[in-house]
């Protein structure tokens, strides 16, 4: 047995992954265990639960894999220092007091937690383990490989080519041809618009992107003077417009504001919108310079991916990374580049890394045996049902069991009558989407659905766009663009509504688009079983499909954190197991 453990943590969603003679036994988020969203502590909890899955103690593990190099990284922290210095004193400070307390000694950490040796704990390059997320769990034997974020040690995206072979004779390579370096970032330009904005940066990047659809790109002539987006895949900031280089408190500086004739947005004033989409007056302004910003994205991944083909032609792109979770980014590459096929993992960003280290390892490191695809998200803890129904004795609470076969038909039919379910089921998802096992589902042929699942259910902001898990064998039919590519499985494309899905559909459609789930009967067999069923009462086997959160929480993962989540919402069901709980 040969077993490699991956960590990532200290920055933004820490997690761990669990590797075992190839296979994917387990990955989850910290942040699903301690309930603070993002959480960037040492994964412990994580860790637990990935040795606990497998049934071995730390003693079993040959290494230990780290997502990046600490040391490299702390040397590009103290050479900006030095040359922003004395703006960036503060900072500094700030962050030299976190690498002492905990970033730089990683090995130390791991070895006095774990107890293993100091000599099996092994560090990968921060975007090579963002690219084995992608490559090594995805079903090529060959792939160009693009990475994009906002930053590694040194990198803020890189290019390069991974081979492989299935099976115990395999060459597995993932080789880095070329990097553009910090602070030149993709990545942080989109979170320093993100800030301007109004949203707090790695939490409302996704927001922005919901908000671009409400506005027009009037304003990409001045954001493309500062990100400058070269023909070969190259990008260039004008860092006089931006500070987050030397400020923890401000991504962009007052330049910008100038720039664009306007104070950044207010977050205590609503983004106001209208049943139709029409946009309030405050509101307008940065609903186009999101459109603008959203442009000015898809150009420079469009760019990136075209000189990852140049540089390594291949019908096949893996891609991993934080900009990797812009949907409306991912579909143009397909669009507009001369890639075929495209595999992004469920975790693309910082919390992935955790698995692309182990993943890179096993694979490159050890030259072991590849057998793992990543066709589903399912790789958190599961709960059996008498756990269940131990916590629901244990909070008092009434429900009633159904069996396997009444209970898709039950739910099916409440979905199709206007109930909004609380659904929990199985193993929860490795990364940021619900896909059907800790989701929040609803008819989406209801218009009303969006306002009352944001205002009453979710209490979020009223703009925010929901997606459709739709049944494979319909996904053609209800959405023009490439609903066969693996992205979709993860809710990672963002594509057309066609003609019918707007006329059946209107909830899940978000100005024409809508950020597709695909459901696959082999790896999602219950979900896939009521949507059939929400097909008989409806005429198409698709629901609304949501994270089972509240706003400013992270996805539901035990039960208890269900009960609760339910009792503050405005959900009528909540089906875990095969237990149903209901307020009527």
């Amino acid at each position: 047995m040969t077993a490699v453990l991956g960590i990532s943590c200290h920055f933004h969603d820490s997690a761990a992954a669990l590797v075992i003679d190839g296979q994917v036994i387990a990955a989850a988020e910290e942040e699903r265990f301690t309930r603070r969203k993002h959480d960037a502590s040492f994964p412990t909890q994580a860790i637990d639960f990935c040795l606990r899955q497998a049934g071995i103690t730390a003693a079993e593990l040959d290494h230990v894999a780290f997502y990046e190099r600490p040391l490299t990284k702390l040397g590009r922290t103290l050479t900006t220092a030095a040359a922003t210095l004395p703006g960036s004193a503060r900072t500094t400070a700030q962050s030299l007091r976190s690498w002492a307390n905990e970033r730089l000694w990683i090995r130390s950490a791991v070895v006095d937690r774990l107890g293993v040796r100091p000599d099996s704990v092994l560090f990968v390059d921060h975007h090579a383990s963002h690219g084995a997320s992608a490559f090594f769990a995805s079903p090529f034997e060959e792939a160009s490989v693009l990475t994009v974020d906002g930053v590694g040690e040194w990198n803020t995206a890189t290019i390069g080519l991974a081979e492989s072979d299935f099976g115990p004779q395999g060459r597995n390579s993932l080789r880095i041809s070329r990097a553009l370096e910090f602070p030149h970032s993709l990545g942080l330009f989109y979170s320093s618009m993100t800030d301007y904005l109004g949203f707090e940066v790695n939490e409302g990047e996704f927001k922005v992107m919901g908000m671009a659809a409400y506005g027009q790109p009037r304003y990409t002539d001045e954001l493309h003077r500062i990100c400058r987006v070269g023909p070969d895949g190259s990008l260039w900031l004008d860092m006089r417009y931006f500070e987050f280089h030397r400020s923890s408190r401000r991504a962009f500086s007052g330049r910008l504001v100038d720039l664009l004739g306007r104070d950044p947005r207010d977050p205590a004033i609503p983004f106001d919108t209208a049943a139709d989409g029409a946009v309030g007056e405050y509101s307008r302004f940065y609903a186009d310079v999101a459109a603008s910003v959203q442009v000015v994205c898809e150009d420079a991944v469009v760019a990136m991916a075209n000189a990852a083909y140049r540089a390594h032609p291949s019908r096949n792109l893996a891609l991993a990374g934080g900009v990797a979770l812009n949907g409306l980014a991912n579909t143009a590459i397909l669009e507009r580049t001369s890639f075929e096929r495209l595999y992004i993992p469920p975790a693309p960003g910082d919390s992935g890394g955790a698995l692309g280290a182990a993943l890179y390892v096993y694979n490159v490191v050890l030259g072991g045996a590849r057998r793992y695809v990543g066709q589903d998200a399912y790789l958190g803890e599961q709960f059996s049902d008498q756990q269940i129904s131990a916590v629901l004795r244990q909070w008092g609470v009434e429900y009633t069991t159904l069996d396997e076969d009444k209970l898709p038909v039950s739910i099916g039919e409440q979905i199709a009558a206007g109930k909004v379910v609380g659904w929990f089921q199985g193993r929860f998802e490795w990364g940021p989407r619900a896909l059907g096992n800790r989701s929040i589902l609803a008819d989406p042929r209801r218009v009303e659905m969006k306002h009352l699942i944001n205002e009453k259910v979710k209490f979020r902001e009223q703009f925010r766009p929901f997606a459709p898990a739709v049944a494979e064998r319909a996904a053609a039919d209800l959405f023009d663009g490439p609903v066969d590519q693996d992205p979709t499985r993860f809710m990672l494309m963002v594509m057309p509504v066609s003609a019918l899905g707007e006329e059946t559909l209107p909830a899940a459609s978000h100005f024409g688009t809508a950020r597709v789930q695909t459901v696959h009967e082999e790896s999602s067999p219950l979900l896939s079983r009521l949507v059939d069923e929400v097909e008989g009462h409806t005429g198409q086997p698709v629901v609304l499909n949501t994270s089972f959160n509240l706003k400013g929480e992270p996805m539901v993962a035990a039960p208890q954190d269900a009960l609760s989540t339910f009792m503050r919402s405005g959900l009528d069901l909540l089906v875990m197991g095969n237990h149903v709980v209901s307020k009527d």
